[in-house]
């Protein structure tokens, strides 16, 4: 955990959620060491508070990702494209509750998450599936729904802080790991997402963090993770994050799971 988290005063689900529920919103990333993280937390406003659950204040996460045969989600992304999605069930590991959520982007770069409460596990039946179909077709977006397939796990701890100044929400994401469906997987343990969200302009905390010399990276858990470990994928727009961050990764870092072969992608129109 970020050591001083327990400094905070605390605020509970029901009160971040009427505060700051933040469904339509911007989204800055910033990829960062523990060490930046830990000095962030320490140089808050006062003010600021963290989510806190019966005692606690780090919570785990579970996100499976789904994407089409031709990886219309991720090439998305990696193209940039206006109308690009992500469909994923995160799984709240704590309290055991699990959504379908799907994401797509708004006015002026703004990101739309709709979600439902998701009852198989982690794969999507066909009431699911008809949901994330018009989810998408609200955003303008027409997929081959019935290929969606797992592609992607990522497993984190997240703390989640709240700025009364901004009402502003700022999420923390630790003890980061990326899994492919066949089994290999990388977990850097020195590195932190921070993601801030708000309605609008830069919080304290992305100021605060510009002082620290951090600035927002195209960075993305499924989009960058992917990227890693597929080098046969297009991936131009996380380049900077990736060199700079994952280049040294081996055999070390990795779990020791067989390389998986993949078939060469073919890019699908979605818009």
């Amino acid at each position: 955990m970020i050591g001083p988290l327990a400094g905070l005063e605390p605020i509970s689900l029901d009160d971040l959620t009427a505060r700051a529920e933040l469904l339509t919103r911007i989204d800055r990333k910033y990829l960062v060491t523990r060490a930046i993280a830990d000095r962030l937390v320490t140089e808050l406003d006062d003010r600021a508070m963290v989510l806190e659950i019966d005692g606690a204040r780090e919570f785990g996460y579970r996100s499976v990702y789904f994407d089409t045969p031709a990886l219309s989600s991720y090439l998305g992304a990696a193209q940039g494209r206006r109308r690009r999605f992500k469909v994923r069930i995160r799984t709240y590991l704590d309290s055991g509750d699990r959504f379908v959520e799907v994401k797509t982007r708004g006015q002026r770069g703004s990101t739309v998450k709709e979600r439902v409460p998701a009852w198989r596990d982690d794969r999507l039946d066909p009431d699911d599936r008809a949901y994330v179909r018009e989810a998408l077709r609200a955003g303008g977006i027409e997929a081959d729904v019935r290929s969606l397939a797992p592609v992607l796990t990522t497993e984190y701890d997240r703390s989640t802080l709240y700025s009364p100044v901004s009402g502003g929400r700022t999420t923390i994401d630790t003890e980061l790991h990326w899994q492919l469906p066949g089994g290999g997987g990388f977990t850097p343990r020195d590195l932190a997402i921070v993601e801030t969200k708000s309605t609008g302009s830069a919080s304290e905390v992305d100021r605060l963090l510009w002082s620290m010399r951090q600035r927002p990276r195209s960075v993305s858990k499924y989009a960058t993770g992917l990227a890693v470990m597929r080098p046969d994928l297009p991936s131009h727009r996380w380049h900077p994050v990736i060199r700079r961050h994952f280049s040294t990764l081996d055999r070390t870092t990795l779990t020791d799971h067989a390389p998986i072969q993949y078939a060469p992608i073919q890019q699908e129109n979605v818009s």
